[in-house]
C-alpha cells in the first residue's frame, strides 16, 4: 500500500509520482493536504481553481474505483496519522522547488518514507546547468543546454483503474466558486491545448502581443497546478511542428515552447537561489529607494492611473485573475518605472489575485521588469505606455473592453484621452478628470525619476 501525496500534480495522465507509487505497491491512496500554511495565504481565485480542481479529481478517481482523500492540517501529522491508519508503505510525492516545498519535503523525509518523483518540469531541476555543476543564470545558454538533452516522445498512461480505497476519514472539500473563465479539470487543460494548437499557434508569434487577441495558450493556469504536463504540452507542440510543414506553425510552436522554456529557467533560478522571493538576485540593486506612495498604489490596483493600456491590464486582472502576457508587462513596469514602487508590492498583487500566480515565474517576471533580476532587462528599460498601448493595442479594442468609460472615444485618442479638447470630450461623453482620471504622473518626469534614482544604488 502506497500513498500518492497530491501537491500540484492533478492529473491522472503523464503523471510519474501517481505511476511510480502504482508500479510499487498493491494499493493506492490518493491524497491532498490542505495545508493551512498555504492556504492563510491571500490568493481566493487560485485556490477558487485548486478546489474545483480537487472536485474534478475526484470524480476522475471515483469512476476508477477509488477516490480522493482529504486531510487538513500539518503535512508532516496528517502522512503520519495515514500512514499509521493503513499501513503504508511509502509515499510517492511531484518533488517541487519553492523554498518552502524543499523545506517541508527535507524534513518530512528525514522521518517518513518520501520518495519524491521528477515531474514538475521537462528536464529535473538540477540537470540543466554548466561544466562545473553550477547553476545557469541567463537564460540563452540555459536554453542551448536544455533543448540538448534527450526528450522522449513517450506519455505516461492514465490508469484504466484503480484499487477501492479503505475505510478511512476524509474531510470535505471546502466551498468555492467556480471561476467563469476558467473551467478546472485535466479534461478541460487537454481540450484549451488541442484548441490552441488547431489555431491560435499558427499566428501566436505575431498575436501573442495583442493585447485584444485571444491568441495565447491560457494553459498557465492548468500547467500551475498540474492539470497538463510541461512534457504534454511541448510533446504536443512538437508533434504539430512536425506534421505542418508550414513556417508560421513552425515558429508560433518554437516560440511557445520557447516560453514554456522561460518558466523551467525560472523554476531553476528559485530552487538554486531561493533568496530572490525575498531580495533582488542582482546585489546591486538591493537598495534603490523606492518611494512610500500608498495613493499611487491604490490606484495601479485599481486601474485608475490614468493611463487606459495600463488601467485595462489592472481591471482584466481584478475581474477574471488572469492578464495577457504583454500588459503583465506594461503594469508592471508602470508599477516600479513610472511610479517608483518596489516591485515586490506587485509581486505580491499579483500572487494574491492571479488564477496562474506561481512564486517562480511570478517573481522571475517581476525583477526582469525592474532590472534586478537575472538575465533581467535593462533598468533603463521604460515602457511608454502610451507607445506601448498604441502599438499592442491599436485599435484601442482592449482599452474598450476593460475600460468601458473610454468605449466611446476616437481611435485617434483612446491611448491619450486627456488630449481630447473640450468640446472632443463632451462629443464621446468623457469627461477626463471626472470620469477618468488624468494621468497619475507624467512620463518624462517619471523616466528621469527612475533613472536617476537607479544610478544612486
Amino acid at each position: 500500500m502506497n500513498i500518492w501525496w497530491i501537491r500540484r500534480d492533478l492529473r491522472l495522465t503523464d503523471n510519474p509520482a501517481l505511476t511510480q507509487a502504482m508500479r510499487e505497491g498493491s494499493g493506492l491512496i490518493p491524497v491532498f493536504i490542505l495545508d493551512d500554511h498555504l492556504l492563510n495565504f491571500p490568493a481566493k481565485n487560485r485556490q477558487s481553481f485548486l478546489f474545483s480542481g480537487l472536485q474534478n479529481l475526484d470524480s476522475d478517481l471515483r469512476r476508477l474505483g477509488s477516490g480522493l482523500v482529504i486531510r487538513r492540517g500539518d503535512p508532516f501529522i496528517e502522512l503520519s496519522r495515514l500512514v499509521e491508519e493503513t499501513n503504508a508503505d511509502r509515499i510517492f510525492a511531484e518533488a517541487d522547488v519553492s523554498p518552502y516545498a524543499t523545506r517541508r519535503d527535507s524534513a518530512i523525509a528525514k522521518q517518513l518514507n518520501l520518495h519524491l518523483v521528477h515531474g514538475l518540469g521537462i528536464h529535473p531541476t538540477d540537470a540543466v546547468k554548466k561544466m562545473d555543476g553550477s547553476p545557469y543564470t541567463v537564460f540563452t545558454p540555459y536554453k542551448k543546454v536544455w533543448m540538448a538533452l534527450p526528450l522522449s516522445d513517450h506519455i505516461l498512461s492514465a490508469p484504466t483503474d484503480l484499487p477501492p480505497l479503505p475505510e478511512i476519514l476524509s474531510n470535505p472539500i471546502p466551498d468555492f466558486q467556480a471561476l467563469q473563465n476558467f473551467r478546472a479539470g485535466e479534461h478541460e487543460a487537454h481540450k484549451r491545448l488541442q484548441q490552441f494548437l488547431d489555431g491560435p499557434v499558427f499566428d501566436y508569434e505575431l498575436d501573442r502581443n495583442s493585447m485584444a487577441v485571444p491568441g495565447t495558450s491560457s494553459l498557465s493556469p492548468y500547467l500551475r497546478l498540474g492539470m497538463l504536463s510541461a512534457k504534454q504540452a511541448i510533446v504536443a507542440a512538437r508533434k504539430k511542428t512536425v506534421s505542418n510543414q508550414t513556417m508560421s506553425t513552425n515558429l508560433g510552436s518554437e516560440t511557445w515552447i520557447n516560453e514554456l522554456i522561460w518558466r523551467e529557467f525560472y523554476q531553476s533560478i528559485l530552487y538554486h537561489f531561493p533568496h530572490v522571493l525575498s531580495t533582488a538576485f542582482n546585489p546591486s540593486f538591493r537598495d534603490i529607494q523606492w518611494r512610500n506612495a500608498d495613493k499611487d498604489l491604490q490606484a495601479w490596483k485599481a486601474g485608475m492611473t490614468g493611463y487606459p493600456v495600463v488601467d485595462a491590464g489592472m481591471r482584466q486582472l481584478a475581474a477574471t485573475g488572469w492578464m495577457h502576457n504583454r500588459s503583465r508587462m506594461i503594469t508592471a513596469s508602470f508599477l516600479v518605472k513610472h511610479l517608483l514602487i518596489n516591485w515586490r508590492e506587485g509581486e505580491r498583487w499579483f500572487m494574491e489575485l492571479l488564477v496562474d500566480g506561481d512564486p517562480a515565474a511570478n517573481n522571475g517576471g517581476w525583477q526582469w521588469v525592474a532590472g534586478t533580476g537575472t538575465d533581467a532587462a535593462p533598468y533603463f528599460r521604460i515602457f511608454n505606455p502610451i507607445l506601448q498601448g498604441k502599438k499592442f493595442d491599436p485599435q484601442g479594442n482592449y482599452v474598450h473592453q476593460w475600460v468601458p468609460e473610454l468605449s466611446n472615444i476616437p481611435q485617434k485618442f483612446i491611448h491619450t484621452p486627456w488630449e481630447m479638447t473640450d468640446l472632443e470630450q463632451q462629443a464621446c461623453g468623457v469627461t477626463v478628470g471626472k470620469d477618468y482620471p488624468y494621468p497619475i504622473v507624467d512620463h518624462g518626469f517619471a523616466r528621469q525619476r527612475v533613472l536617476a534614482a537607479y544610478a544612486k544604488k
